[in-house]
């Protein structure tokens, strides 16, 4: 056994994020870029350690590589370390019991050895998905003040959009009595957010029992916690209300991208403490040319503007050349935009051109049309189109 911790964190960072669509055709969706400089998986990780949390399994399985290389030793963020740190867990063969991951729960299932090792008070398990930021030990405090066997953590969400996620019904004094996994008419709008602290005999009780059980999908939503409240278990919800973004669609990352421009950002400019930490790619500062013209926009290291930025989010290398103009929209690493091109309301990943008097996406779209470029992609002007 290694150094006792009071709670450790296993963080499920290996779905494919299949309504990504190009995004994610080569990369697992956690190691995803978001926010000019950030991946997605800096949210949970850098939450973690604001929260005092220094040990982190990351369960990876589709298209791990980006992702591993990301992670490195944990360097960024204070998370490499002798004693915990973070520890990467792919599926393995080895054994009765191993073998890829089935499901959310089998996933932690497969890794119970692991767990065992700092022989835990409590496991907390996260999605490697979201965009928030969250003081995990709040949550904690509360899970002990109610002498609960699980806490899930819930946001409050539109109710047209309540039947994406799993809905908590609760009691006044916040029990869980119903779990409905993504009703079609949800009873109220508290949808778990995917964040679950265990007591660490509740939870690997639960999991064996999951497990043993051949009907099983092997998925906390839908297998685990219903089981938990059909045997009684003490089920509380704990209600965050600070800003959280599900981005498992292209919509939601480009709303995610442009909720950062918005006066009450997550990434709230100046802010000391509960930072959001990353790899630095060790970019050079950014050039801004004279007829350069930059509004409600962010714009990382190494760029060059030469044209016309707006409201838009940029990350580090990427070249808007003179009369280019970009609007609504999310321009990831060394993208070079050439010289009269013009985009509206588009998602454009690494290593793109888009050629001089290109023309991407519409300026009458919106969050409904949003126009995404792939990886590498060259994109010509079309013969005809004026510029």
């Amino acid at each position: 056994m290694f150094c006792k911790k009071e709670c450790i964190a296993m963080l499920l960072a290996g779905g494919q994020g299949s309504r990504l669509c190009e995004l994610t055709r080569h990369t697992a969706k956690p190691a995803v870029s978001f926010g000019g400089k950030y991946r997605i998986i800096d949210f949970p990780l850098s939450n973690c350690i604001n929260s005092g949390i220094d040990t982190v399994g990351v369960l990876t399985q589709y298209q791990p590589l980006a992702l591993n290389e990301y992670i490195g030793n944990g360097a960024p963020w204070d998370l490499d370390r002798t004693r915990g740190g973070i520890s990467v867990l792919p599926p393995y063969r080895g054994g009765d019991h191993s073998d890829w991951y089935r499901g959310t729960a089998n996933a932690i299932y497969q890794n119970l050895a692991f767990i065992r090792q700092y022989d835990p008070e409590y496991v907390l398990i996260l999605s490697g998905d979201h965009i928030y930021k969250m003081d995990y030990s709040r949550m904690l405090a509360a899970h002990k003040s109610h002498s609960a066997h699980c806490t899930v953590a819930t946001v409050t969400v539109p109710y047209e959009e309540a039947p994406r996620f799993g809905i908590c019904n609760t009691t006044e004094d916040g029990r869980i009595y119903e779990f409905e996994e993504k009703p079609k008419h949800p009873k109220n709008d508290q949808a778990s957010m995917g964040i679950y602290i265990f007591n660490t005999r509740t939870l690997v009780e639960y999991l064996e029992k999951d497990e043993a059980d051949p009907a099983s999908e092997n998925d906390f939503g839908k297998n685990v916690i219903p089981r938990l409240l059909r045997e009684g278990a003490a089920l509380y919800s704990y209600r965050f209300r600070g800003y959280w973004k599900d981005v498992g669609t292209i919509r939601s990352l480009w709303e995610a991208n442009m909720d950062l421009l918005g006066d009450d950002s997550i990434l709230k400019r100046g802010e000391r403490d509960f930072r959001i930490y990353s790899r630095n790619t060790a970019r050079p500062p950014q050039f801004v040319g004279e007829g350069a013209r930059i509004s409600d926009s962010m714009i990382s290291e190494g760029t060059e503007i030469h044209g016309l930025v707006f409201h838009s989010v940029l990350s580090g290398g990427v070249s808007v050349e003179e009369g280019a103009e970009v609007h609504h929209s999310v321009v990831m690493s060394d993208v070079r935009i050439g010289a009269g091109a013009r985009l509206y309301y588009a998602i454009v990943d690494s290593d793109a051109v888009i050629d001089e008097g290109a023309v991407v996406g519409s300026p009458n779209g919106g969050r409904d049309s949003i126009t995404v470029v792939p990886a590498g992609a060259h994109i010509k002007a079309k013969k005809g189109v004026p510029v």
